[in-house]
């Protein structure tokens, strides 16, 4: 199922861009489509703990997988950006470019080298989430170690919505190349991030207003026990 849903929100990521070159068309599609699978699993723990629908805290289960298939389709992104944007030439990646004259690599787009770092840890921590999102490491490491290491999630999410803000707003508005038209998914990521965070927001206060009113409740039956013997 998780794999039917990366699919597809890959494809239609890809389809939706006919005007672009085909490396950026598939860069973007598995890049753009590994931020959705992360995004899912993100929105899963928080709506479990916001409504008893049935269905919800059916999918719950498939969070784990929503987050590796998630891993494995940045992976792809960054295979293809390696091979078909900077020639598999690592400086490059870094916001460097040769200079003929000079004889030397030369910082050009620093803008660039920071999102493309701030990307690969995002992908270097992702891949070793997900080494660990398995049963085996559960038993091995403890229920409270595994679940501490599990909250990286949070860490991560941030990770990948910096890297791709940097390409959605910042990245094609050097002054000395054409700028290209807006890229129309920058609205949505935006809305999506506001709503991920609205969730996380709504279920921690959730939370919070359970476990006082648990807290209290010790307390009143305390009190009107008092009152009685009284």
């Amino acid at each position: 199922m998780v794999i039917l849903i990366a699919a597809a929100v890959t494809y239609a990521f890809f389809a939706s861009r006919p005007e672009w070159s085909a490396m950026h068309r598939y860069n973007r599609a598995f890049g753009d489509a590994s931020l959705i699978l992360v995004a899912m699993a993100m929105a899963l723990g928080p709506l479990t703990r916001l409504t008893q629908w049935k269905p919800v805290r059916q999918a719950l289960p498939y969070r784990r997988e929503f987050g590796i298939y998630a891993v494995l389709v940045a992976l792809i992104h960054a295979v293809i950006i390696l091979i078909g944007w900077v020639e598999l030439d690592l400086w490059r990646l870094f916001g460097f470019e040769f200079h003929p004259r000079l004889n030397r690599y030369v910082m050009v787009r620093h803008g660039f080298a920071l999102a493309n770092a701030v990307g690969i840890l995002a992908l270097v921590y992702g891949l070793v989430l997900a080494l660990l999102s398995n049963d085996s490491s559960q038993r091995i490491l403890g229920q409270s170690v595994w679940k501490f290491l599990q909250q990286g999630a949070y860490v991560l999410w941030w990770l990948i919505v910096l890297h791709t803000a940097y390409f959605l707003f910042v990245h094609f508005l050097d002054y000395h190349r054409r700028t290209p038209d807006p890229n129309w998914a920058r609205w949505p990521f935006v809305a999506l991030v506001l709503g991920i965070t609205a969730l996380q927001l709504l279920a921690t206060l959730g939370t919070w207003q359970r476990q006082r009113s648990r807290s209290d409740a010790p307390q009143a039956d305390a009190g009107q026990i008092r009152g009685q013997s009284q």
